[in-house]
């Protein structure tokens, strides 16, 4: 870059950058086009860069030059492909000769140490003349916001000549992460009004996974080679013998995956560790020790050189003025020291591949020196003073992050493990004391911390059934963090294990007592997780709500009723509210428990208010696009509501039942009619059903159309299920040339009472359509989802001839980021499924579907198109 870096351009030239430019990008790692080009490097770093590279160090964009430089002046071999290479490109190129502006995501899956960041890497190098290519820093995915404007003055820089797409690297980030900077991307896209016709950003999702579900597009790269892997890793072995001599022996990042990932290679690369006895353990063992432990249990996890050498400050040791690599022997080779960009302070260190840092562990647990006392030394002797954040957040990681359970072929958000990786270990390979110890130690050692002591609660209920210490521990992690509902929940959740577990003949005096605690545990967690969602302009507003409050209150009073029940039927009517305890209250137990009378008179009507909280949140959303929430939640909430209500929850068992139902709920002014339809029902109930609704909610406003008139457009205080209602039946049919009201004015008056009422506890969720538009006239033309019987989220329903014959197809226009139907001639602004449909400005058609938000278009197809039946889906 002799005279400054540069960009490909769209026309497969290159612009330069200013430097304003240049300096901007804080959060993106960004690759120039000619980067490296016309720059002189000094042979002994060169050399440094390639050794650290194939030692195990993580790749530099210099190693990709290295080697680009030596195969073109025949020195050296090309940089070796790995087989989803190939794949990986022809996706993003695929991606980019669709022609569509939008974004997109090509996702690369890897397991540890099979060199996933490098092929990720790799193809951006490759492909840096062709795209604008940058990797996502780490800790950037903090601030989406600022990441997006980032990644669209890339996209812009230059003339509007000059756009080209951004190849956006991210490594190891969750699937929020991309799916926040999307959104976020088009917003700042519609605010600067930036018009395009081409791809704006492929991300290159790189995650690691050890197992689990992949689909065919996916590219995955595991610890196995192919035949063809093989030979070019053995062609590059010969070329690296000759020009290192004896040195490629200790290149274990290369040699690891030369010999196809061999258990044999490792151990006896790690043979000098089965010399480790537990009552000899200098320094440079305990050292190697943390850094297997670390590299073990936290991929990516490293410790700073300088971190490492304090460790000898405190000896008046002849050692001192040694570097590290001399220190550590005879271990050195089996470590890595790199400097990973030139911003970073200092240089990082870790074990040279993650299988050796394993079997490392292994053998130092074999020698005496287990799991748990590395890890307390951890934080003894690194934990000491005050913490970097990095280490903080290894630690913490280690200890508490809980692996996601694979449910395989199963679309369903599960719990996550019980316990971290390393603590489930030290159980299996040690005990549970030593688990205790661990987390015990941790929880003092970061005294202001919620998480370990929030960790170390969970393993006192769960695996000792130790309460008393349990409930301790959750309320140090409460008073640490106050006002965070998450960790409140962990109190209620000891509560509510120790009420599971009590014996069946405990009294009933101990069972209502240990009731009460759980019960006011998770309403208090229940209030912190309303305050959360409060925008009070000086605290960051969460994105989630927490309703495991709630959640809890119904299992608890689940467990009660079954306790209580099974010792006397007496209970069943006490506890629904139908026989006064004062009246049984001998049969029961005596005097002693007037004292719970009020929490017993107060559980139905807190049970309704709860499970018709679910019924909403369960009928309205989901966990998110591609998982529904857990088969569970329905279960428990549906027992909670028949014990002590009494009544199906399933509201709608006939026609009559409906139009009961329902006319109480118009007379609230509620229309929590909606939630009812949620249930299957056939065609014809369903018919019945929205005739009565028609006929209600007529009477209810005067029984005319004109009085109903009268009444629009409906207060935003008003349920967002009377907007819905209204809506409904205020939108015109097909055959009508023009609406008779303001549906604009309507929409937005639902909206406002949708963000009143609802929108705190489904903003992280994915709304689900409730009706969409058919063809016919009055309520036959209100389709309920149920009918159809689909996922509605991937939009492949569509595709569907009796879908597409059953629903009208609407018409529309894409404009400035945004989706209009053309209603009676006016253009209606309603929201898109998938927001990908909206970055080309065009003539559309669409299904209408209406959400508890308002009306949401489906399946968003280019107008001109549709003369080849199924039209062009963007």
């Amino acid at each position: 870059m002799a005279h400054g870096p540069t960009l490909s351009a769209n026309r497969s030239w290159e612009i330069p950058v200013r430097s304003e430019i240049r300096d901007s990008f804080s959060l993106l790692d960004v690759l120039y086009a000619n980067q490296f080009e016309g720059e002189s490097f000094d042979r002994n770093l060169l050399e440094e860069t390639e050794e650290n590279f194939y030692r195990g160090a993580p790749p530099q964009w210099l190693n990709f030059h290295i080697s680009e430089q030596a195969e073109s002046d025949g020195t050296g071999a090309p940089f070796i492909k790995r087989d989803g290479y190939d794949k990986l490109v022809d996706q993003i190129q695929k991606n980019q000769e669709r022609k569509h502006p939008g974004i997109s995501t090509v996702k690369l899956f890897h397991q540890p140490g099979c060199g996933g960041t490098t092929l990720a890497m790799q193809v951006l190098w490759d492909l840096r003349k062709t795209f604008r290519c940058a990797v996502l820093t780490t800790g950037s995915s903090s601030d989406i916001t600022k990441v997006a404007k980032e990644v669209v003055r890339l996209f812009t820089a230059g003339s509007g000549d000059h756009q080209n797409t951004v190849l956006l690297l991210l490594n190891d980030e969750p699937s929020s992460v991309s799916q926040t900077l999307q959104e976020n991307i088009r917003m700042e896209m519609a605010e600067l009004k930036v018009v395009t016709n081409m791809p704006v950003a492929i991300l290159l999702s790189c995650v690691r996974k050890d197992s689990g579900e992949v689909f065919d597009h996916d590219v995955v790269l595991r610890d196995s080679l192919s035949d063809t892997e093989k030979q070019k890793f053995d062609e590059k072995k010969e070329e690296l013998s000759r020009k290192y001599s004896g040195k490629h022996k200790q290149f274990h990042g290369f040699n690891i995956m030369q010999t196809n990932f061999s258990q044999d290679y490792i151990k006896q690369a790690c043979a000098v560790f089965s010399t480790v006895r537990k009552d000899r353990k200098p320094l440079k063992t305990q050292l190697a020790a943390l850094l297997s432990l670390l590299n073990t249990y936290v991929p990516g996890s490293y410790l700073l050189e300088s971190q490492c050498l304090d460790l000898w400050k405190c000896q008046n040791s002849i050692h001192r003025d040694l570097l590290l690599e001399e220190r550590m022997k005879p271990f050195s080779d089996l470590i890595i020291t790199f400097q990973q960009d030139k911003i970073q302070s200092g240089k990082k260190v870790r074990m040279a591949h993650p299988m050796i840092a394993q079997r490392c562990t292994e053998l130092m647990d074999e020698g005496g020196v287990t799991r748990s006392e590395t890890a307390r030394n951890l934080l003894t002797c690194l934990c000491r003073d005050e913490v970097p954040p990095f280490l903080l957040g290894f630690v913490k990681d280690m200890l508490t992050k809980r692996k996601p359970k694979e449910n395989i072929g199963v679309k369903t958000k599960e719990d996550p493990e019980r316990f971290s990786r390393l603590i489930l270990d030290i159980q299996k390979k040690e005990d549970d004391d030593k688990c205790v110890s661990v987390l015990n130690m941790a929880s003092k050692t970061f005294a202001q911390n919620p998480f370990f002591p929030q960790a170390l609660a969970r393993f006192f209920y769960i695996e000792l059934k130790g309460y008393e210490l349990a409930e301790m521990w959750a309320k140090t992690a409460k008073q640490r963090d106050p006002n965070n509902s998450f960790v409140a929940d962990t109190l209620g959740q000891v509560h509510k294990n120790h009420l599971k577990n009590m014996g069946l003949s405990a009294k009933p005096t101990d069972i209502l007592q240990l009731a009460k605690k759980a019960i006011e545990a998770f309403k208090h967690e229940e209030e912190l997780a309303e305050n959360e969602m409060k925008e009070d302009g000086n605290t960051n507003v969460s994105r989630v709500f927490n309703a495991r409050g709630m959640f809890g209150y119904l299992q608890v009073c689940n467990l009660l009723f079954d306790r209580l029940v099974t010792q006397n039927e007496t209970w069943r009517g006490v506890l629904t509210n139908k026989v006064s305890m004062a009246s049984v209250l001998e049969s029961l137990g005596g005097n002693k428990l007037l004292r719970f009378n009020n929490l017993i008179r107060s559980l139905r009507p807190e049970v309704e208010k709860k499970c018709a909280f679910y019924e909403k949140y369960l009928t309205f959303s989901k966990f998110d696009r591609e998982n529904d929430d857990p088969a569970y939640i329905d279960r428990d909430v549906s027992e909670c509501f028949q014990k002590y209500v009494g009544e199906s929850k399933h509201f709608a068992e006939n026609g009559a039942g409906f139009t009961q139902k329902l006319q109480q709920n118009l007379a609230d002014t509620s229309a929590e009619v909606l939630p009812c339809l949620e249930r299957e029902y056939t065609e014809s109930e369903l018919k019945e059903i929205t005739t009565g609704w028609e006929e209600i909610f007529l009477q209810s406003f005067r029984k005319s159309l004109s009085a109903l008139r009268q009444q629009i457009p409906l207060s935003p205080s008003d349920a967002p299920e009377l907007h819905l209602a209204t809506l409904l039946l205020c939108w015109p049919s097909d055959s009508e040339d023009k609406g008779v009201f303001n549906l604009s004015q309507l929409i937005q008056c639902m909206q406002r009472s949708y963000e009143h009422a609802y929108k705190k506890y489904f903003k992280s969720r994915y709304l689900r359509p409730l009706f969409f538009i058919g063809k016919g006239r009055d309520l036959s033309r209100i389709v309920h989802r149920e009918v159809l019987q689909s996922d509605w989220s991937d939009e492949k329903i569509f595709q569907d001839p009796m879908v597409q014959e059953r629903l009208l197809k609407v018409q529309g226009v894409v404009r400035n980021y945004r989706v209009f139907a053309t209603v009676g001639g006016k253009e209606i602004e309603v929201d898109a499924n998938q927001q990908q449909s909206l970055w080309k400005p065009r003539q559309v058609s669409f299904y209408l579907g209406f959400t508890i938000r308002g009306p949401v278009a489906f399946c968003i197809t280019t107008k001109s198109s549709e003369k080849g039946k199924k039209g062009n889906v963007l």
